[in-house]
C-alpha cells in the first residue's frame, strides 16, 4: 500500500497519508518538483510538490536521473550517496524522478495552503459602562 508523508514547512510537522493502489494512479508521471492538487492526499485546497521518494526495495529517487527506471550511476554525494571523504564517488543504483508502479513512498511538501475565507469581523459590542452617579 503506497504511503505518503506530507510535510507543512511552515510548522514543522508531517503528517502520513495511505493511499489505494488506485489512487496512486493519479500521480503515475510526476516527476520530483511538480507541484500537484493536495486533494489526491484527501488535503482539498492544498498544493503540494513532490520533493523525493522510494520504490518497494527502498531505492530512492533521484531528481537528475529521468524516467522511473533503476539506473546504476556514479555519484558523489546527494541522494542515494554519502561520501565518507571528500571526493569520493561510488557506483550506486538509484530510481528515476518519476513515479511508477514500483514506487511505494512519496514525500510533499505543501506549497500554497487553500485561502482563509475572510471572516466578517465582529465589531466589538460597546459595552455599556455603569451611569456614574453624582454625588453632592
Amino acid at each position: 500500500m503506497p504511503v505518503l508523508i506530507v510535510s507543512n514547512p511552515a510548522d514543522g510537522t508531517s503528517q502520513r497519508v495511505e493511499l489505494d493502489d488506485q489512487q496512486l494512479r493519479a500521480l503515475y508521471g510526476t516527476r520530483i518538483g511538480q507541484v500537484v492538487e493536495g486533494a489526491v492526499a484527501g488535503m482539498q485546497g492544498y498544493k503540494i510538490k513532490l520533493t523525493g521518494g522510494t520504490d518497494k526495495d527502498g531505492i530512492p529517487m533521484r531528481p537528475d536521473v529521468h524516467g522511473s527506471a533503476k539506473a546504476r550511476v556514479v555519484l558523489s554525494g546527494g541522494v542515494g550517496y554519502k561520501p565518507e571523504n571528500k571526493g569520493d564517488k561510488k557506483r550506486k543504483v538509484v530510481r528515476g524522478n518519476a513515479v511508477s508502479v514500483e514506487t511505494t513512498f512519496l514525500n510533499f511538501a505543501i506549497v500554497e495552503a487553500p485561502k482563509s475565507r475572510k471572516k466578517a469581523k465582529k465589531e466589538p459590542a460597546e459595552a455599556e459602562a455603569p451611569a456614574q452617579e453624582e454625588t453632592e
